[in-house]
């Protein structure tokens, strides 16, 4: 029976989670309150704030469940050991532009962070541990091209502190133009030729050597 009780938790969790995407898409962030998610994903406020703490955690949540999938390719490209750790990022850079467009909550989870997510103070930390989420990004991104120049996969003299910043900005940017102004031309299409591009950036720009 306690196995039975723990699975049906878990997928009140999961209803709530996806209440939250749905009313999130919908009405913004900053303008659903617990009562929503509640009424939409048809349980009390009581049975959310038996799984999370506020909105802040429900959407941190909502969060973990887009980033979790990808963190295998991340943490392989990480690794000292990985013969590949280059080929790892790119995989993992293509795998994102391809499931934004192929996944739709994916794409709705993305949709809410960008521009549906007013960092107002009902709000509290959000933006905080969104700010420290992305630094901790380029500090990753870094260590992934560090690996990569000791493979002898990008020049020596990569500033891969630097490299890291534009990486990530171009791929956010790519991410967010689609989702704003999807145009007839299929993001996953053009997925490997975008992150190809980005890749020679670190390869030839003169601009990303170090002094």
């Amino acid at each position: 029976m306690a196995r039975r009780t723990k699975e049906e938790a878990e997928e009140t969790r999961v209803d709530i989670l996806d209440a939250a995407e749905r009313v999130f898409y919908a009405k913004g962030v900053s303008r659903t309150s617990l009562a929503d998610i509640a009424t939409a994903a048809g349980v009390s406020r009581g049975a959310i704030y038996w799984h999370f703490q506020n909105k802040v955690d429900v959407f941190q949540a909502l969060f973990d469940r887009l980033r979790l999938p990808l963190e295998d390719l991340a943490t392989a490209s990480e690794r000292e050991d990985e013969p590949d750790p280059l080929g790892r990022m790119r995989e993992l850079m293509i795998r994102v532009l391809c499931d934004l467009e192929n996944d739709p909550q994916r794409r709705r989870v993305s949709e809410i962070l960008l521009y549906k997510c007013e960092y107002t103070d009902d709000l509290g930390d959000l933006r905080q541990r969104m700010q420290e989420f992305s630094l901790e990004c380029d500090v990753r991104i870094e260590r992934t091209l560090r690996n990569a120049v000791n493979k002898g996969q990008l020049p020596s003299t990569l500033d891969c502190q630097r490299a890291a910043t534009c990486l990530h900005a171009c791929l956010d940017g790519i991410q967010a133009r689609w989702l704003l102004a999807a145009g007839p031309q299929s993001l996953a299409d053009q997925a490997a030729l975008l992150v190809d591009s980005l890749l020679d950036m670190l390869r030839y720009s003169p601009s990303l050597r170090t002094a």
